[in-house]
This record gives structure tokens, C-alpha cells and sequence, in this order.
């Protein structure tokens, strides 16, 4: 569970597609929306636009409003429109241009840059990054069960590099209300999670998971972090669905202490965290 930039979560499916544009006002700009067209259509298109905008920025460096207006036929006033919403949503960030050589009189030219997050918001191919170091783990430790205990032990370490703020989320916290406080660490780190009731007690949502397509392959993954879940409620936990094997939703389930069976097993077990039951 690694922090996230301060976006939405998420991923994009394709590099066209840039996260984080909520459907905008239109403002008349003949060029980009017909008369007369659904305000649906206009919000599409002014999307659609923003992400040409943030699109060309990736190709081609940080531009100015004449280099933007240029390439995508846009007014300078559209330009600077689509600009200030992207600026807005940490997208991209104005820069003075850098200067070679002698500078020349006047104010320098601002341009605009795609902010890390703006360049986090297309398809960078981290999952297949991360699935490919995982296959190479396993490898490297001999593959089969070999393998899968090197993949786990990775897991568990990584879970174990990001408990202290987990731990300081749940400190003082009382046993009651303890999954809601986790729930809510979860979310701030883009996990979007809740906690809710459920018969003798209760389930962590987890409706995000930023390494879902990962765990897929290696449900190593899964099963750490129930585990991770264990220690730090002080009980055990099962994980009943994961999005990562298709359900919607990642969901644990933690048995309220008084009505917890004392004579059942309560080590979570590789066999189990991380997938769904039979």
C-alpha cells in the first residue's frame, strides 16, 4: 500500500484518456461544440479537448498557448480556458520558459508543464513493471514453491515498510472503532474504504485497489495485506472477495471480539487471505 499523488484513483485504459475531468460548463467556443448540441455531447467534447491539450504537452515538452493553439487548432482563448482547468487539477503547472544563451528584453514566455501527476495520469506500464520484478523474484528464488515464498516474503516486507502510519492511524483508537479508523488511513491513501456492519461483525470495503492487475498473478499480494489487516486490528480477519479475482469489491471480514469463536484457528492462512472461498 504505497502513497498516492493527490488525485482521484484510478487508471487510465488508454494513453487518449487522461483521469480527473469532471464534465465542465461550455462557454460557447464555436470551434470545439456545435450549436444547439446536448450539454452531454459538450461536456464530452470539452474532455476530449483538455486531454488533446495535456496529450500534446506530453509530446512534444512544455509549450506556451501559441505553441498549444498552434498544433491543435484551437483559439488562444480556448487554450488558456482548458489551461486553468488543468493547472486547477494539478495536471499540468505554468513555468517560465528556459532561456539559452543571452536573454532578451522583456518578461520571459510562460509555458506549460505536465505536473508528476499529470504524467501519472497516462498509462506508464507500472503494472506490467511490477508483474515482471515479481516474475523475476520468483525466478531468482527457483521458481514453485520457492518462488512463491520469495514473492510473499516481498510482499510482507513492503506491507511492513508503510505500518508505522497505519499503526499511528489505530493508536488510542478503541477495539469498536478501530475498522473505521483504518478504513479511513485506507482511503487517504487511495484505497477509497469503508466500514460497515455486518452480522456478529463487520466488513472492510476496500473499492480500489491500486495493484489489483498485479495481484491478479501473484495473490501473494492479497494474502500480506490480510495478514497486515490482522496484526493491526489484534484479530483475525477473512477476506471474502477481492477485485483482484473479478469480484467489485475487496472485502474483510472481522468478527467482533464477543462473539469470536475461541476454540477456531485464528492465524490467517496462505490458503485462504487473498481468495475467494470454494
Amino acid at each position: 500500500m504505497h502513497r498516492t499523488p493527490a488525485l482521484r484513483p484510478g487508471r487510465l485504459s488508454g494513453p487518449e484518456e487522461l483521469r480527473n475531468n469532471g464534465v465542465v460548463k461550455n462557454v460557447g467556443e464555436a470551434s470545439e461544440a456545435p450549436a444547439g448540441a446536448p450539454q452531454e455531447e459538450l461536456g464530452t467534447g470539452e474532455r476530449s479537448t483538455r486531454n488533446r491539450v495535456a496529450r500534446s504537452i506530453l509530446d512534444h515538452g512544455p509549450s506556451t498557448v501559441a505553441d498549444l493553439a498552434g498544433r491543435l487548432g484551437l483559439t488562444q482563448a480556448a487554450v488558456r480556458r482548458h489551461l486553468d482547468a488543468l493547472v486547477a487539477d494539478d495536471v499540468v503547472e505554468p513555468r517560465e520558459k528556459r532561456v539559452y544563451g543571452a536573454r532578451t528584453r522583456g518578461r520571459p514566455a510562460k509555458v506549460f508543464a505536465l505536473t508528476d501527476c499529470g504524467r501519472d495520469a497516462f498509462d506508464q506500464s507500472y503494472d506490467k513493471l511490477a508483474a515482471e520484478a515479481l516474475r523475476w523474484i520468483s525466478q531468482s528464488a527457483g521458481g514453485g514453491e520457492l518462488g512463491e515464498a520469495a514473492v510473499a516474503a516481498f510482499a510482507r516486507a513492503r506491507l511492513a515498510a508503510q505500518a508505522e502510519g497505519y499503526r499511528e492511524a489505530l493508536e488510542n483508537v478503541p477495539p469498536q472503532a478501530r475498522t473505521e479508523a483504518l478504513a479511513k488511513a485506507l482511503s487517504a491513501d487511495g484505497y477509497a474504504a469503508t466500514a460497515r456492519s455486518a452480522p456478529v461483525g463487520e466488513q472492510l470495503c476496500q473499492h480500489h485497489c491500486p495493484v489489483a492487475h498485479v495481484a491478479e498473478q501473484f495473490p501473494q499480494l492479497c494474502e500480506a495485506e490480510t495478514e497486515f489487516f490482522s496484526r493491526l486490528l489484534g484479530t483475525h480477519v477473512q477476506r471474502l472477495a477481492t477485485i483482484a479475482h473479478g469480484d467489485g469489491v475487496c472485502t474483510t471480514f472481522i468478527p467482533r471480539k464477543d462473539t469470536e469463536d475461541t476454540t477456531q484457528d485464528k492465524t490467517t492462512t496462505a490458503s485462504t487471505a487473498g481468495r475467494n472461498p470454494a
